[in-house]
């Protein structure tokens, strides 16, 4: 694996080196999905030894993925269900469903957490990397989204079949889930690119994202209905672009409807101006990475 990992990046060596030596690195939006396509082998190898990675020294392996979100399914059944007696607004009150509609909510959002959490020490932790002035520094962040979507792949097999099996039911509205999750993946790529650069200066940032990873989980409708919340409120739920993705999930998946097309636009243009001024930042502040490390 790590010959063809180096022979990809041996492919594209002299054209990248005389950009960065030059500082001509062309910033379009262009040139920016050119840079990264063309660099989709590497980025790919990068995943596969990142997801292997997790899981190295373990008896089991790549079946924890299954395992884990499988239990939690069962965890949040009983407590939600049975001791809480929890319903979903005005949901059938079934506890299965409930289940179901809080698995969903965290699968999502745990894609979102996975890449902020690991954005802070994604340089400090590659330091190796940041003196090659060849080596694409940017695919970082996508190596932690891909590592992060495959183990949402997996939670989300689990919940197709729960919905499957428990309410009886494949809603055909599940075919919009690659655009319905496509805001969350380039707000995540974005803020990603932000702080590992920010991280490689302020050491002290990644205790601060841990924190406002953990607030926005109980921020973000995932334990409970927006309904719920006085209305005095909501306008800091509405605020919060990862709660739109998680209630479209929920729609298409769950109850078989459509996502509010509305926010899909606006949401995706929104999070592709967030991930263009990620990247942006994070090649403007690659510069002075070597000499801070």
């Amino acid at each position: 694996m790590l010959q063809t990992m180096g022979q990809t990046l041996n492919s594209n060596r002299q054209g990248r080196k005389k950009d960065y030596l030059k500082g001509k690195a062309s910033l379009s939006p262009f040139a920016i999905g050119k840079n990264l396509w063309e660099q989709r082998e590497l980025i790919k190898q990068f995943t596969k030894r990142q997801v292997i990675a997790r899981y190295k020294g373990s008896y089991l392996g790549i079946l924890w993925s299954f395992i884990t979100p499988l239990f939690l399914l069962i965890v949040f059944t009983f407590v939600f269900s049975v001791i809480f007696q929890a319903r979903w607004g005005v949901s059938s009150g079934n506890k299965i469903e409930f289940a179901l509609i809080l698995f969903c909510g965290l699968t999502v959002f745990n894609i979102f957490a996975e890449c902020l959490n690991s954005s802070p020490n994604m340089i400090l932790n590659n330091v190796n990397y940041v003196k090659k002035v060849v080596f694409p520094l940017e695919i970082l962040p996508l190596v932690i989204l891909g590592s992060a979507l495959v183990h949402a792949g997996i939670s989300l097999i689990i919940l197709f079949a729960g919905v499957a099996v428990f309410m009886q039911t494949i809603n055909w509205t599940m075919i919009f889930l690659p655009l319905v999750i496509l805001p969350l993946m380039l707000m995540s790529l974005g803020l990603s690119w932000f702080i590992a650069a920010l991280g490689v200066y302020l050491r002290d940032i990644g205790h601060l994202v841990g924190v406002i990873t953990q607030a926005l989980m109980f921020l973000t409708p995932i334990f409970y209905p927006i309904s719920i919340i006085p209305e005095k409120y909501l306008i800091f739920y509405y605020l919060n672009p990862i709660g739109y993705v998680v209630e479209d999930m929920r729609r298409i998946i769950i109850w078989g409807q459509l996502p509010d097309w509305g926010w899909l636009m606006f949401g995706t243009a929104l999070s592709g101006l967030v991930a263009y001024l990620g990247y942006f930042w994070f090649q403007k502040a690659r510069g002075g990475f070597a000499d801070v490390l």
